[in-house]
């Protein structure tokens, strides 16, 4: 290319700006999806991020993540299917006092129960975890540690305070996968019986 020619120099500055412009728009398109996936992920961006290894790794994982979970047909619960879960899990607190660990291992369960009848998948607690990420990103690190504590019990590891922290942990997932937010006052009053009678170690 002849940059002796006005005209062409012209060209050479013009088809470098596009492309400068081009970049400065691609930095920020990213910019803008960080901001996004972190804002709407919170702790699970980060967690994320930590085992991808990599920033684009794990957006890419999180946005295939949310595309899978856009794929199922997720609905809130019905009034009588509140009921009845709010009822059992009443009945696993109520039992937490006599048998710590067997209440745990129940909460687990009756999650599990809740996220098939509002139209999750079947799939492993690995997976769970991932889908609940999707839409309830605050509240998926409950799930994990209440499940690390099972893992811990298999092992000899959990006291009965730990036993009773899971079921805390599992108790603000509940709430969230079956009230939508807005927690009834029956939930409300079935929560003294953890809170109030915590067994010792």
């Amino acid at each position: 290319m002849n940059f002796s020619n006005p005209q062409m120099m012209v060209i050479a500055l013009l088809v470098l700006a596009v492309l400068v412009i081009a970049g400065l728009m691609l930095v920020g398109l990213r910019r803008n999806r960080t901001a996004r996936l972190r804002d709407h992920f919170g702790n699970e961006y980060e967690r994320t991020l930590e085992s991808a290894g990599s920033r684009s790794s794990a957006e890419d994982v999180l946005v295939a993540r949310a595309k899978e979970v856009k794929t199922f047909d997720i609905r809130p619960l019905t009034a009588a299917e509140r009921q009845r879960f709010t009822a059992e899990w009443r009945k696993i607190e109520q039992r937490f006092v006599e048998r710590p660990a067997a209440s745990v291992v129940e909460a687990d369960e009756l999650i599990t129960e809740v996220m098939r009848t509002r139209g999750y998948p079947m799939a492993d607690f690995a997976k769970h975890a991932d889908y609940l990420s999707v839409k309830h990103p605050q509240v998926v690190e409950h799930y994990r540690d209440g499940h690390d504590i099972i893992d811990r019990h298999t092992r000899n590891t959990a006291s009965t305070e730990d036993l009773r922290q899971a079921v805390l942990h599992y108790r603000a997932l509940f709430d969230e996968l079956v009230n939508e937010g807005d927690v009834p006052r029956e939930v409300r009053t079935s929560r003294e019986v953890v809170d109030e009678d915590r067994p010792r170690a």
